[in-house]
């Protein structure tokens, strides 16, 4: 028998929530706005959910976003014909030609990119997405050295090499009330006039402020991209309001089975290091999963799990392929129950990482290859 552990990857739900995204930008375009057009982010495997499932799931997105070549190539093998745009652009020269091949759109952030445009041959001109840095500090040009990097893709449009050109930046903590101010003006400033699309919205951004983008950013005439990664998943990026909250599902769910029962008396201590001493006489759960599976090391005693429908907590210190659980109030368990570790019958993946001191993102781009999926 296979070890009970196993990660059911929900692709209506991808859909309903990639629907729920397209809803919210519906309602806050405004007359003679292009309506907004979306990239749904399945970097990292699809933040663990693989391309695969994202590919059935995200059929009505107008393109993904990723970062892996391997992953685009995955993505066209299976037929997706709409865009794909690689996010931190090429890695070497010699992705040029892959690019091309596989009909990607390139991010361009530093000179170096540019010069590989400049010197790789190409038969037809790539789609670009010049990347602007408006605090960040990750990638992108400076405001002040943005308009040279697009005159010199411009060059590179008049040599046959780039067809279109679009404007993009990331945010920092659009999150907060006043997070995209301070950045859009930086962006706003420095594309003053210069043709092409706009792509300035993650998944904060997204929730939290399209109407600013729809109502007092974007021009007239232009197609304002946004790139949802965390919520099309059923993740919430916004600390203040959860995944139910903003009408969004989860996609994955992980669950494993209690392996045994144990009967520990007050006093005793439970798993490595002791670090949980029993107060009273109590029954404990053995689940098979672990830190290996993906499962956060750091939850501490008092995260959630669910059994049976029903809350209960994990006990002790995760060790690498089983965690412990308080059965105080489940007197009827037995070996062989479901425990979900998180998603449908158990807690969301943002209230395991609160409890874990994380985020949802890691838990999700964390489960480990040897846990099985399953699609429905």
């Amino acid at each position: 028998m296979p070890r009970p552990i196993c990660a059911t990857i929900n692709c209506a739900a991808l859909s309903e929530n990639l629907a729920s995204v397209k809803q919210l930008l519906s309602r806050v375009q405004t007359e003679g706005q292009t309506p907004p057009k979306t990239w749904a982010v399945v970097k990292a495997d699809a933040y663990g959910h693989t391309i695969e499932a994202a590919f059935v799931g995200f059929a009505a997105a107008d393109g993904l976003a990723l970062l892996d070549f391997e992953e685009a190539a995955r993505a066209r093998q299976l037929g997706w014909v709409k865009p794909i745009l690689m996010l931190e652009g090429a890695f070497d020269r010699s992705d040029i030609p892959v690019a091309q091949a596989f009909g990607l759109t390139l991010v361009i952030h530093e000179a170096r990119q540019l010069a590989w445009l400049a010197e790789v041959p190409l038969s037809e001109p790539l789609n670009v997405y010049l990347k602007m840095n408006t605090g960040m500090h990750r990638l992108g040009f400076e405001p002040g050295d943005y308009r040279d990097a697009f005159e010199s893709l411009q060059g590179l449009a008049r040599a046959g090499k780039v067809h279109e050109i679009t404007h993009m930046t990331h945010f920092a903590y659009a999150e907060r009330a006043d997070g995209i101010e301070a950045p859009m003006a930086r962006f706003v400033e420095a594309v003053e006039g210069l043709p092409g699309n706009w792509c300035v919205s993650n998944s904060a951004a997204t929730l939290a402020h399209s109407a600013a983008f729809a109502l007092r950013w974007a021009p007239a005439g232009i197609t304002v991209w946004v790139r949802p990664g965390i919520c099309l998943y059923g993740g919430s990026p916004l600390a203040k309001q959860n995944a139910a909250d903003l009408g969004l599902r989860s996609a994955m769910t992980l669950r494993s089975e209690l392996i045994s029962i144990r009967q520990v008396r007050a006093g005793e201590g439970v798993g490595y290091g002791h670090t949980f001493v029993a107060p009273k006489d109590m029954r404990v759960g053995v689940v098979a999963c672990g830190y290996a599976d993906g499962y956060p090391r750091h939850a501490p005693t008092g995260t959630p799990v669910g059994i049976d429908g029903t809350h209960a907590t994990l006990i002790g210190r995760v060790s690498m392929d089983m965690i412990t659980v308080d059965l105080s109030d489940h007197p009827q368990a037995q070996v062989g129950d479901v425990v979900v570790l998180w998603g449908d019958g158990g807690p969301t993946a943002d209230e395991v990482a609160r409890c874990a001191g994380t985020i949802s993102y890691e838990l999700l781009t964390a489960v480990t290859p040897r846990v099985p999926r399953r699609f429905i």
